[in-house]
């Protein structure tokens, strides 16, 4: 796989870890070619087994991913390569943010700039975020247009902090500082700017066998697809899991059950003999 060939992407790994830099300046705006690279990065990524993490942060100081392009909303056709082979009633934004949602290894945001709109989406689509005290800032800004969130994130939200928080936070349209996405559970942690106590973390992610992390992350989005144990009705609005990501690889073992009327028929994640019961998917 040749890293050099994104133009707007900074790419390298070194011992299962894949580290992404989005540079698309001035503001890193969530473009058509943006969307474009980092759709094909994860596709590319996505089946290979010497890659465990993904990591994602920004060549701006300022700025994550700074909103979407609102320029595209004269320019409707720009989408037309991005959405040809996207599922009826999928647009381009949610297939980019399920894209990630589902990819594999886990998925890592380091947020030390403003993720806005569409950014936020895509910090919220990731397994974790962690966010850079006095630096870092996230928020829905949608409202301020007149518009809602169109990328997935009113699903994800309330998965992450709550109907209530979710609420608060598209109707508000304020951006949020570390501290806080923390203590609503938006990002894992915020952390100071500059630390480097998550490399421990990326490590052991790293060295882990090479199916746990899609069992894990598979088993736990299958949980909060019926709402066990807690409330994450991400899947219940996309219905984004039907089809199998998430799937384990390597002599695994996923059944999953049909929810009877939302019910919890469990379904057997299985792993070197030990079980793992989680709940059904949504059928």
């Amino acid at each position: 796989m040749n890293h050099d060939a994104y133009a707007m992407l900074r790419v390298s790994r070194e011992d299962g870890i894949v580290r992404v830099t989005l540079d698309n300046p001035p503001v890193n705006v969530l473009n058509v070619a943006l969307m474009t690279e980092l759709r094909h990065l994860l596709t590319a990524l996505r089946d290979d087994e010497s890659v465990r993490v993904i990591v994602f942060d920004s060549a701006d100081p300022e700025f994550f991913i700074a909103h979407v392009d609102m320029t595209l909303v004269d320019t409707p056709d720009a989408f037309d390569e991005l959405a040809a082979d996207l599922p009826d009633g999928v647009n381009v934004f949610q297939a980019l943010g399920e894209l990630l949602r589902h990819q594999p290894q886990v998925t890592i945001v380091k947020l030390a700039g403003m993720a806005r709109g569409g950014g936020a989406e895509f910090v919220t689509a990731a397994d974790m975020a962690f966010a850079a005290i006095g630096r870092a800032g996230i928020g829905q800004i949608e409202a301020l247009m007149g518009i809602v969130p169109g990328g997935g994130g009113t699903q994800y939200l309330v998965g992450r902090v709550g109907r209530n928080r979710a609420l608060e936070v598209v109707l508000s349209a304020d951006l949020y500082d570390a501290e806080t996405a923390e203590r609503y559970g938006w990002v894992n942690r915020a952390v100071p700017a500059g630390e480097r106590d998550l490399e421990g973390l990326l490590r052991g992610l790293a060295g882990q066998e090479p199916d746990e992390a899609p069992v894990l992350t598979g088993a736990l989005s299958t949980a909060t697809a019926c709402g066990w144990p807690a409330a994450g009705p991400a899947s219940w609005a996309t219905g984004s899991y039907r089809g199998g990501r998430r799937t384990p690889t390597a002599g695994c073992s996923l059944q999953v059950a049909p929810c009877p009327a939302r019910g919890r028929q469990p379904a057997r994640t299985a792993r070197g003999g030990s079980h793992l019961r989680v709940p059904c998917l949504l059928s």
